[in-house]
């Protein structure tokens, strides 16, 4: 069976902001991250949980003239699969779906940019995305200004809205 997939979309609506999408039951469960993902594990992203997108749209760089996603450009900022690390008190590995439900999803990245384990927790009506501390953690390096070009057209979002 293949691994779930995910995409991060750099997506410049009403303010610039990072879609986080990972594949779960068949659809992509989506977090709008204004800052964009962080490296450090001591730094908390603000990840607001947003509606379920079809897997299809993982690949979709374009700009939107309509109102359905949020007009403005999208680029596919980062891309690849993901490994399940959400277990419960008892150390049995929690379904995705059910992780989400419960309000805590811990997952290992294996991306173009993000890779190594991210913890997505519900703190009331939001979320947080948090980087684990592991061997992929680097808190001097800021991949949303070194890296700002789509994995697969290559073009910045700037480029993307000029076209």
């Amino acid at each position: 069976m293949p691994k779930p997939i995910f995409v991060v979309q750099l997506h410049d609506a009403r303010r610039l902001h990072y879609d986080v999408r990972l594949e779960v039951d068949g659809v992509l469960k989506s977090w709008a991250v204004p800052r964009g993902p962080s490296l450090d594990p001591v730094v908390k992203r603000l990840a607001v949980f947003t509606s379920d997108h079809d897997l299809e749209y993982a690949s979709y760089e374009g700009v939107h003239r309509d109102a359905q996603y949020g007009s403005g450009a999208v680029i596919v900022w980062d891309a690849g699969v993901f490994t399940n690390l959400t277990r419960d008190d008892r150390q049995q590995l929690v379904d995705p779906a059910e992780a989400i439900e419960r309000g805590h999803l811990k997952v290992q990245l294996h991306g173009v940019k993000l890779n190594g384990a991210w913890a997505f927790t519900r703190t009331g009506a939001d979320w947080l995305l948090v980087k684990v501390k592991d061997a992929d953690a680097d808190p001097d390096l800021d991949l949303t200004v070194t890296e700002p070009r789509s994995v697969l057209s290559g073009l910045t979002i700037e480029e993307m809205a000029a076209s």
